[in-house]
């Protein structure tokens, strides 16, 4: 165990240990927190130590490059996890991007390198304890564990895991307070995986992947193999990324940044470069390493309110409220249980108030039907009802849903903000400040109008091919956005989906 230390515990984490030590007048059993593996080995045991070294590297790392003007944009962070003093002046170069950023909740994904499952797995306990100090985890973590088939307990007597130890005390050391959201990230369905945890990522919350890239390979080769593997993160080529062996150790876990990066519009940055052949090992079996910062707005604009934005669970409720309206056309109804839990998730507040909304279904990956409101009156759930009839049965382009393909039919409600004029002057200014996977855009010219929501950029990721579709849904001219002067307004959506 580390030793202890006089050195005093910011606020949050001081009256978290008070909690847990002395809750119902008990000491805390150790399982409840999450006792480092790697101290002592990876990095120093003693705090004092440990602090004098994280400084030093920072320096090193600041002299040698400057910090970024935008830091204050910081969204995401992909750091090593190796021994400090192979990965650590690599690690270090955190600091130019965290310097002047708050955050009071870090998403950690660390890769799973000895036990072997799908998609994320959580640690059991309720902080996490390095050489400088206690963790809380974040409840969010609880809402996360709600989606069993995506995320599972980790028992504290499995948890080998280095991955999410090694960035603790640089995040400590640059961020000082803040709550953990811990991930252990195994062979994982990048999109579910992705869209859950970005149900616990607001503008407080940093999201950090840790990450080394390639093993045990020549100097030389590891160069050229970790050049092709960080142009890869940079351009944010999952194909590129998942077809070489050896890239990263975390790449689901980066994967999964990457997929939130797109739809969040962040863009990476690389901070640095090093391997082992560098720092502190031999050049015949050298370890990459790279720190690459993400940088956009935060996350997503609240849905009017703050009380607005949905968790996971009211979106899969909301998502259930529309296969079930579908069902009741056809005669169907949910199992009784299942029904009255629906019920009571309704009388949820938030379902009542008003908000625009759009049904999307979709058979064999294919649109079959898309339909909804930019603004309203009604209330939430009335809407996502109202919208699923009408994607099911009423939308134009497609004939009525059958029974038969209501059980093989996947369902997608998105929630959006209120739309807000944007200004510009000219096709190219509209060009830059459209933003590609955060944007819905509606236009408008006369009596002629069209949208599209921000889910449409996947299908048409460059910026003009998305107006010309758009103006040319608008039955306007394909590149009317460039000859004449549209009315343009943008929003934001928050989404949730059902997968077979």
């Amino acid at each position: 165990m580390p030793r202890m230390t006089s050195n005093p515990l910011p606020r949050g984490v001081l009256a978290f240990a008070l909690m847990v030590l002395f809750c119902a007048g008990s000491v805390a059993a150790a399982e409840e927190i999450r006792q480092p593996v790697r101290s002592g080995s990876f990095y120093p045991a003693d705090a004092q130590e440990l602090r004098q070294l994280i400084d030093r590297l920072t320096r090193q790392a600041r002299a040698s490059q400057p910090d970024l003007p935008d830091r204050k944009s910081l969204r995401a962070l992909i750091l090593p996890h190796a021994g400090y003093m192979y990965s650590g002046p690599t690690a270090a170069h955190a600091a130019r991007v965290l310097s002047e950023n708050q955050f009071t909740k870090i998403l950690v994904m660390g890769p799973d390198h000895f036990l072997g499952f799908s998609n994320g797995a959580i640690p059991a306990v309720q902080a996490f304890r390095s050489p400088l100090g206690l963790i809380p985890v974040s409840p969010a973590v609880h809402a996360l564990l709600k989606q069993s088939e995506l995320f599972q307990t980790l028992s504290p007597a499995d948890d080998r895991e280095h991955s999410i130890e090694a960035v603790l005390p640089f995040l400590q050391v640059f961020l000082k307070s803040f709550e953990l959201i811990p991930v252990v990230v195994g062979r994982a369905d990048v999109n579910r995986v992705s869209t859950a945890l970005m149900s616990v990522v607001d503008h407080q919350t940093l999201v950090v992947v840790s990450s080394d890239l390639s093993h045990y390979l020549p100097y030389a080769e590891a160069q050229a193999r970790d050049r092709k593997t960080i142009d890869a993160l940079l351009a944010g080529d999952l194909q590129a990324l998942f077809r070489r062996d050896n890239a990263a150790c975390g790449v689901d876990a980066i994967a999964i940044l990457l997929n939130m990066s797109a739809r969040f519009g962040w863009r990476p940055v690389l901070l640095n470069y090093l391997n082992s052949g560098d720092t502190a090992g031999d050049r015949s079996r050298v370890v990459g390493y790279a720190a690459i910062a993400f940088l956009g707005d935060p996350p997503m604009p609240e849905l009017k309110d703050s009380s607005q934005r949905l968790d996971a669970e009211k979106g899969k409720a909301l998502v259930k409220l529309a296969r079930s309206t579908l069902m009741e056309k056809f005669g169907r109804h949910l199992q009784p249980a299942e029904a009255d839990q629906l019920r009571a998730a309704l009388q949820d507040p938030s379902f009542q108030a008003p908000c625009g909304t759009f049904v999307t279904l979709k058979l064999r990956g294919q649109l079959r039907g898309c339909i909804g409101n930019l603004t309203t009156a009604d209330p939430l759930a009335d809407g996502v009802r109202h919208n699923a009839i009408n994607a099911a049965f009423h939308d134009p382009r497609f004939s009525p849903l059958t029974e038969q393909e209501l059980p093989q039919v996947e369902i997608e409600v998105s929630i959006l903000t209120e739309p807000q004029p944007l200004e510009y002057t000219d096709g190219e200014e509209l060009l830059r400040k459209l933003r590609p996977n955060v944007d819905g855009v509606i236009i408008r010219q006369g009596y002629a109008s069209a949208t599209f929501l921000p889910q449409v950029w996947e299908q048409l990721p460059k910026t003009e091919d998305f107006l010309n579709h758009l103006c040319q849904k608008a039955g306007l001219p394909r590149n009317a956005w460039k000859q004449s002067k549209l009315d343009v307004s943008t929003y934001q959506v928050q989404y949730f989906e059902e997968k077979h």
